[in-house]
């Protein structure tokens, strides 16, 4: 089994992420992809891991074009459980803001201020449903 992949603000720009995951056709043919690898990024943000578990399934960049980043990989975790990995709660803002750190931290300064704003005016999943701002 391979050990977890570590990853920070400083790391996501040297590894691809698509290494991690593979790529597949949903029920409805739609792409999809499922992690093959346990992935830890921490926020220096707010302290905290978000961890995209062995298994896990994401759609991808949810009415965007799929890129080779781990951002929409984390914010889909943050959106699907609603939690950091210690169990605190995650806002909309907050998974918001992860994708954004992510982006940046990879070079993409355009989109990681478009994905910011339109994955809080239109994403969330459970982390919308803690709150928008604070819990």
């Amino acid at each position: 089994m391979m050990p977890a992949i570590i990853l920070s603000d400083e790391t996501v720009a040297k590894k691809k992420a698509s290494d991690y995951f593979l790529e597949f056709k949903d029920r409805n043919g739609d792409d999809a992809y499922v992690v093959l690898v346990e992935l830890r990024y921490y926020s220096h943000r707010y302290n905290r891991w978000v961890v995209c578990n062995v298994g896990d399934v994401s759609d991808g960049a949810t009415g965007a074009y799929d890129i080779d980043s781990f951002g929409w990989l984390f914010h889909d975790d943050l959106c699907n459980t609603g939690e950091f990995e210690s169990g605190s709660k995650c806002t909309n803002w907050q998974a918001s803001m992860v994708v954004y750190d992510i982006l940046r931290a990879e070079g993409r300064y355009i989109r990681a201020i478009t994905w910011k704003y339109a994955t809080f005016i239109g994403g969330g999943g459970k982390a919308r449903k803690n709150g928008m701002f604070k819990l």
